[in-house]
């Protein structure tokens, strides 16, 4: 299956869940109280992180996406610090808020690094509040193409099954993220994304592949699922469509520091991909290496939009090398984002000789990427001749993606790469030999933007067309 960055800017997803502020106390602790045999720390830095289905909506505005939120917070200064930090996020906040019960709050007291304790306030929110949610919800429902249900059994997802009726009604996916043993709650969903405890908690020990994808496919039929993903943690995700083989995803972490925060990384691509417009499968694919991407860092972790479509060029090889026009742009977006200079050179580079090799050094030394057009077969003959080229495009393609200086190589049918350089639009063209400014194809075009054109020299004495000859007069 060939994977590919959609455009997670259009995405509106629309989470509903438990809401909660985690607080964290960090200061240095040098004594024992004299009032009881527990360390003394002296806070010095304190620190809020939105937690629950808060995150979640983080992880969708991470990828660039955009969000409402809805859940229910107490009428307290937490409920406030909470809100004020989702919306400089950029996430529409749809509150329900409490008179009775506090926003859940996890106050967490570190020093050197060490967790001492976690406090928690909270009180599990009554079923009062589904009227609020759900009109809320209702309200928000014709704006947005994904519903996640995040559910961490706190009250605030009392009753499930009139959001998803409405979520079926409005013709808008719902993707849930499962709480406890009770999976008849969620019957008529989407999407179930249980990690493996949760799922052989619902349908007994799995012994074998094949017993997986039969409990698996027995799931999706009693609850009238139109899928389920299984995440397995080193051992990848499964995803399982009724009528259909299942489809496997491999773990593609190298190394895995913390899962924390795994789950809500996977749920958040998901949606924000299929509210992009992506297939189900496509949108597992790209949740599998973002869920690669976040085990492999410390503590609760968003992944950006750019650092995801890096991770996609490398899997689909478009990293650097020999690309595609498509694959080129998509690289391009990803280089950018992260605020690198594009350089764009062409030429037939029949023969590669130390000529090429040094200007190509120095074109790369213009910028951050080098951007390597060449003229397919047909193009070289019509400028060289018939006989050229020596070496056919894929096979020079070949060769100049295997130097350090390039980063993407590209052809191009047509006489000159004006159309390439109209997608491009680099920063710093670059031409080699005995050409002018006002000589340089494309040239005009790239000042118009406020681009750079600079004309280096070749090695004297390196040509292909007198090595050409030299070799035919041999």
């Amino acid at each position: 299956m060939k994977l590919v960055m959609p455009q997670l800017n259009k995405a509106q997803v629309l989470v509903v869940g438990d809401l909660m502020l985690d607080r964290y106390w960090h200061g240095p602790t040098s004594r024992i109280s004299p009032e009881a045999p527990v360390p003394v720390v002296k806070v010095d830095q304190k620190e809020d992180r939105p937690g629950g289905a808060a995150n979640v909506a983080l992880n969708i505005t991470a990828l660039g996406g955009g969000v409402s939120l809805v859940g229910i917070v107490g009428k307290d200064e937490a409920g406030e610090a909470l809100q004020q930090q989702l919306v400089s996020a950029r996430v529409n906040c749809e509150f329900c808020h409490s008179s009775r019960e506090p926003t859940i709050t996890k106050l967490r007291v570190l020093s050197r690094h060490q967790q001492l304790i976690r406090l928690d306030f909270e009180e599990r929110f009554s079923a009062e509040h589904s009227d609020d949610v759900q009109q809320q919800v209702e309200a928000l429902l014709g704006n947005v193409r994904a519903l996640i249900l995040s559910d961490y059994d706190k009250g605030t997802l009392s009753d499930p099954q009139r959001l998803i009726h409405a979520a079926r009604k409005a013709k808008v996916p719902v993707l849930i993220d499962p709480k406890g043993t009770d999976f008849e709650r969620y019957r008529g969903a989407t999407l179930l994304t249980p990690n493996m405890g949760e799922f052989e908690a619902v349908v007994g020990r799995c012994e074998s592949e094949q017993a997986l994808v039969e409990k698996a496919k027995r799931l999706v039929l009693q609850l009238e699922l139109d899928a389920l993903l299984v995440t397995r943690s080193e051992q990848g995700m499964t995803l399982i469509k009724p009528g259909q083989n299942e489809v496997h995803f491999p773990a593609r972490a190298r190394e895995v520091f913390d899962v924390t925060g795994a789950g809500d990384t996977v749920i958040s691509t998901l949606a924000t991909a299929l509210a992009a417009g992506e297939s189900l499968e496509v949108a597992t694919g790209l949740a599998n290496i973002a869920a690669g991407i976040v085990v492999g860092k410390l503590g609760t972790a968003a992944i950006s939009g750019p650092e995801l479509r890096r991770a996609v060029n490398q899997a689909q090889g478009s990293e650097r090398g020999v690309v595609s026009d498509e694959q080129l742009l998509v690289a391009l977006a990803d280089a950018r984002a992260a605020g690198e200079k594009i350089v764009f050179t062409n030429g037939c580079f029949d023969i590669l000789h130390a000529g090429h090799v040094g200007y190509l050094e120095q074109a790369r030394a213009q910028g951050d990427r080098l951007v390597l057009a060449i003229n397919d077969d047909e193009s070289v003959r019509r400028l060289k001749g018939e006989g050229r080229p020596i070496n056919p495009v894929e096979r020079r393609k070949a060769v100049l993606a295997g130097l350090e200086a390039v980063d993407w190589v590209v052809s191009y049918a047509e006489d000159t790469p004006e159309r390439l350089l109209a997608q491009v639009r680099p920063e710093v063209l670059v031409k080699g030999g005995d050409y002018g400014l006002d000589g340089v194809v494309g040239g005009e075009f790239v000042r118009s933007y406020g681009g750079e054109v600079k004309v280096l020299s070749f090695l004297d004495n390196c040509s292909t067309t007198a090595i050409v000859e030299k070799i035919q007069g041999s």
